[in-house]
């Protein structure tokens, strides 16, 4: 058919690619795959960032997946959120099935199966390698937007991180913190008064109650050391291939505070470490953060301005961001227009708002004149995706309806065993396994106070000293005082003038 082999130029030549890149699977024309139209994501431009979206059960989670096995593949780590406990098959390699092989006819290439270098991490008391960071380390502008703090309760975070680096006191845990607040207005009131001016305790309360709020969500696990190393995540196999880094949050996905705080964290630390890259052939490594809306569902207006912030800046560091969401009006619009592949599953028209929802999507896809975009979102079956990237020079590709690629690995969770196999072959796991409780801002203040309160009592309990010297008394003789006085004066001085006549 002519309007195939015009559809068929228009996708290669609107994908085509001098350097390396990844194979998604083949743009479809009317519903059917026209094989051998392969949707290519060039290696150069994932650090731009994406998004990956749509209904539940339209396969969103095995996208991610053919994109972390891919990108292992180049040697390009990556680190995927799991928050619903089904990407641990990573590790074992796909048993294979006759509808994937018929899949991958019709897309034109044979379907491989692999298996993958994984590393299971934990912010929980679940196996893994435990990612920890101190407070320090947060520093005082990123605690506040995290906490949601007013100016005036910022500073007074900003003071409290002060006086830790004055008096060399390492903030490592939220124990330590809330120690330094609840001294900065007790015992140590008189010398943050002197040094940093007047603390006010209504202040001090307020961040005391958002920090036990923090903990309610299990921060207490993630704060202190030993601190996790973000270059771990960079690490390559033997066989060149990037380490898939699979952070486990099965147990905390109603503690959004927590991930919000980890995620932050961890790109904060990711931009302060690596170095500028710019433009290069490849990424450094790839997040994938699933369930993005727990993000942003309850950001404060700082906490979107500091993801946005990052956002912009972290790709000049070989960083490539793609979140994972149901629907894209999720993601802030001053962060979509910052993503450059968008992979868009299907979306359902059940509601007035949802089909608002369509509407909106489909307006931040380019225009086409093979496809009703509006019509093919509704229409899209699963493991079925509209994809628009950006070529080696950076321009938008064409909007290609694509029949997508099958994992390699396996589509289902490890068994216990397999899991535990995993976990206990791994040396990042010895490494980050003890915890360390060094003496910091909590003991060196517990130990200020008990050596006060001990002075204190001294004081109060030395025998007052005893007066040997007595007071002269200024009581006059009232003898002395009659015969001093005038009126006696006066009448002695009469008799003798009587006498004297």
């Amino acid at each position: 058919m002519a309007g195939t082999e015009d559809f068929f130029d228009h996708i290669e030549k609107g994908y085509a690619t001098k350097g390396d890149y990844i194979n998604m699977g083949a743009a479809m024309l009317n519903g059917e795959a026209v094989k051998n139209a392969f949707v290519k994501i060039p290696l150069k431009t994932l650090n731009r960032h994406g998004l990956i979206a749509g209904a539940t059960g339209t396969g969103k989670t095995k996208t991610l997946q053919v994109l972390a096995e891919n990108l292992s593949d180049k040697g390009i780590p990556v680190m995927l959120m799991d928050l619903k406990g089904d990407l641990s098959g990573l590790a074992q390699p796909s048993p294979g099935h006759a509808k994937i092989d018929e899949r991958h006819e019709k897309i034109g290439f044979p379907f491989e199966a692999s298996s993958f270098p994984v590393e299971i991490l934990s912010l929980s008391e679940q196996d893994g390698v435990k990612l920890r960071a101190t407070v320090s380390e947060f520093g005082p502008v990123l605690l506040s937007r995290i906490l949601d703090l007013s100016e005036t309760q910022s500073g007074i975070v900003s003071v409290v991180f002060k006086y830790c680096d004055d008096q060399k006191m390492p903030l490592l845990d939220l124990k330590d913190f809330k120690k330094v607040l609840q001294y900065a207005t007790g015992t140590g009131k008189a010398e943050f008064t002197k040094e940093y001016g007047r603390i006010s305790t209504s202040s001090t309360g307020a961040i005391l109650r958002k920090i036990i709020e923090l903990e309610q969500q299990g921060a207490e696990l993630f704060f202190g050391e030993k601190s996790f190393d973000v270059n771990d995540l960079t690490r390559i196999d033997d066989e060149g291939r990037g380490y898939i880094n699979i952070l486990r949050l099965t147990d905390i996905q109603d503690r959004p505070k927590l991930f919000s705080t980890f995620m932050l964290s961890l790109l904060a630390e990711i931009y302060d470490t690596f170095p500028e890259q710019g433009d290069s052939d490849k990424p450094e490594l790839i997040l994938f953060i699933d369930e993005a809306h727990l993000i942003f569902k309850e950001a404060s207006k700082a906490l979107l301005d500091q993801i946005e912030s990052i956002v912009k800046l972290i790709r000049s560091k070989g960083i490539g961001l793609y979140f994972v969401t149901q629907n894209p009006t999720d993601v802030p619009n001053d962060v979509l227009s910052q993503l450059g592949l968008k992979v868009q599953h299907a979306l359902r028209a059940f509601t007035a708002r949802d089909r608002k929802a369509i509407k909106l999507t489909a307006e931040n896809y380019p225009e086409s004149e093979y496809y009703d975009t509006k019509e093919v979102l509704t229409s899209l079956g699963i493991g079925e995706a509209l994809i628009s990237a950006l070529d080696e020079k950076g321009r938008p590709t064409p909007l290609a309806a694509t029949l997508l690629r099958a994992p390699m690995s396996r589509m289902d969770v490890l068994t216990k065993k397999e899991l535990d196999e995993v976990v206990n072959s791994s040396s990042l796991v010895k490494k980050y396994g003890e915890i360390i409780d060094r003496e910091s801002a909590y003991e060196i203040l517990n130990e200020k106070i008990e050596t006060a309160e001990k002075l204190a009592e001294k004081e109060k309990n030395k025998p007052a000293a005893r007066k040997t010297t007595k007071r002269a008394s200024t009581r006059q003789n009232p003898v002395i005082k009659v015969l001093t006085s005038a009126t006696f004066i006066r009448g002695v001085l009469g008799v003798l003038k009587k006498v004297m006549r």
